[in-house]
């Protein structure tokens, strides 16, 4: 059976396109709390595993013996949007490790804030891989691999010692042995595993089940704009939660959300990975959840615009996703 219809899009009266996809929430202790769709067929979770990625950098000591803040930790879970905030942070944490931008696996990349991008262009400036708008999480590689002491050449491949201990770190949350990976766009490695398994992992993240759980949350909500940027999904639903979310987008309509005070990991998938969907069906979930104050809304019911500003329809979630009860949650 096909996945339901999650997200529409109207024009009009009419619907105009269609978003199918999964969802699974589970908590701390492993159960599944509400499942939507196929959520066993694994499915590559993108940079939505970001905040997973970053465990070895706190757990295995090297945030602490390189100083870094709560700034950089949330640099290590973004996909972040090349602004200048962001740039001039990583630069100076690959300065402190003894690293530069040439040791970062990631290649370069225009900055996804126009404004940046614009500036850029006037002073002839060419992007870079600090621009990338993962390396901040390729800078959490290179400090683990210092701290270790090990080779920081090869860092973001699957045989690496810092690969394999972001391997182990996600089959120990989420109680799923066999992870299929590939190559991530930004050349590290990334790993498949069920939606139930990703939100398990997830739920243990938010009921601290690991010891690097907390400075995670704390990093990503106290600095939603390093994790993402001015005007992205990622930050301004994680404002509009005031410190009781973390979220992170991952490429291809992934989603994973974590809900601290009630210790539940939220993970979903848009089968044609269209992030307008993804973004429309976390808001959803999460107002569902009684999370998102006002500044949100038009996460959850989207203007579809012409080119004079108008709005000539909207997004918003299906019946499927709309007749959603999560009160028991």
């Amino acid at each position: 059976m096909p996945n339901p219809i999650l997200v529409e899009v109207t024009r009009a009266a009419l619907v105009e396109s269609v978003h199918r996809g999964s969802i699974a929430i589970a908590d701390a202790d492993g159960v599944i709390r509400f499942a939507l769709g196929d959520v066993e067929t694994p499915v590559y979770t993108r940079s939505s595993l970001k905040p997973i990625q970053a465990l070895p950098l706190i757990e295995s000591g090297a945030a602490e013996a390189f100083g870094l803040s709560d700034e950089e930790i949330a640099l290590a879970c973004a996909s972040h949007s090349g602004e200048p905030m962001h740039t001039s942070r990583v630069a100076a944490w690959l300065s402190r490790i003894g690293c530069g931008e040439a040791d970062l696996a990631c290649g370069p990349q225009a900055p996804r804030y126009e404004p940046a991008l614009e500036d850029m262009v006037r002073s002839s400036e060419k992007p870079s891989r600090l621009h990338n708008n993962c390396s901040g999480k390729h800078s959490g590689f290179l400090t683990v691999a210092r701290h270790w002491g090990v080779a920081t050449a090869g860092y973001e491949r699957f045989e690496h010692p810092v690969q394999q201990a972001v391997v182990t770190s996600l089959r120990q949350l989420s109680s799923v042995s066999e992870t299929p990976w590939g190559v991530d766009g930004c050349a590290a490695v990334n790993f498949a595993l069920p939606l139930t398994g990703f939100a398990c992992a997830l739920a243990k993240l938010a009921g601290r089940r690991t010891v690097g759980a907390g400075r995670i949350l704390r990093a990503m909500t106290a600095h939603p704009e390093l994790v993402a940027g001015t005007g992205r999904a990622c930050t301004a639903l994680m404002r509009a939660c005031h410190g009781r979310a973390a979220v992170k987008i991952g490429a291809e309509g992934v989603y994973a959300a974590m809900i601290p005070e009630r210790g539940l990991g939220i993970a979903l998938k848009i089968d044609d990975g269209a992030a307008r969907a993804a973004e429309t069906a976390i808001a959803a979930i999460l107002d569902r959840l009684g999370l998102l104050d006002e500044t949100a809304r038009d996460f959850i019911r989207a203007p579809v615009l012409n080119t004079r500003g108008a709005t000539v329809g909207e997004r918003r979630p299906a019946p499927a996703l709309a007749k959603v009860d999560l009160t028991a949650i």
